[in-house]
């Protein structure tokens, strides 16, 4: 960690102590956890309801916000995400929408280099299928390395 993002650790960490000897105990937890998120990635597919509602109860456990990553290639099936949107605000959990349409591997690295404070990332697994003829060589590289926990979300199979 370099000496920057210490002092900027330790300035939030100060206003967070001030506001909570005021009795701002809301406001200084916000300050602690502004950074710290978790990344939900949706496909617009049924099966994403269990990584969703995985990552709300996360969220809602210890209180951080969450990252959506919605990775679509129609814009006409967002009913799902307007209702989960609803939950979310209704909850008070903090939420960005961020819609793409690139491959998901590439944008969920891309996301997780440019943001800082993710947590792990929430995903159904059957939507991470490795398919040698879609991923280039390089982000299957940077997949591997990827420095962030993924949760894998499934649905159980019925015997």
């Amino acid at each position: 960690m370099h000496i920057k993002e210490l002092v900027r650790r330790f300035e939030e960490i100060m206003s967070s102590a001030a506001f909570a000897e005021a009795g701002e105990v809301d406001t200084a937890l916000k300050i602690l956890h502004a950074r710290r998120k978790v990344l939900l990635v949706l496909t617009g597919e049924e099966t994403d309801m269990k990584a969703a509602r995985y990552a709300l109860n996360i969220c809602k456990r210890i209180g951080i916000g969450i990252e959506i990553l919605y990775i679509t290639k129609r814009n006409d099936d967002i009913t799902f995400l307007e209702q989960y949107l609803q939950e979310l605000q209704a909850k008070g959990i903090e939420y960005q929408v961020i819609q793409c349409k690139e491959t998901m591997k590439e944008e969920i690295i891309r996301f997780i280099e440019k943001e800082k404070g993710i947590q792990f990332v929430v995903i159904d697994s059957q939507d991470l299928v490795n398919d040698a003829r879609r991923d280039k060589p390089e982000t299957l590289k940077k997949w591997e390395r990827l420095n962030c926990p993924l949760v894998l979300v499934s649905k159980l199979s019925k015997a």
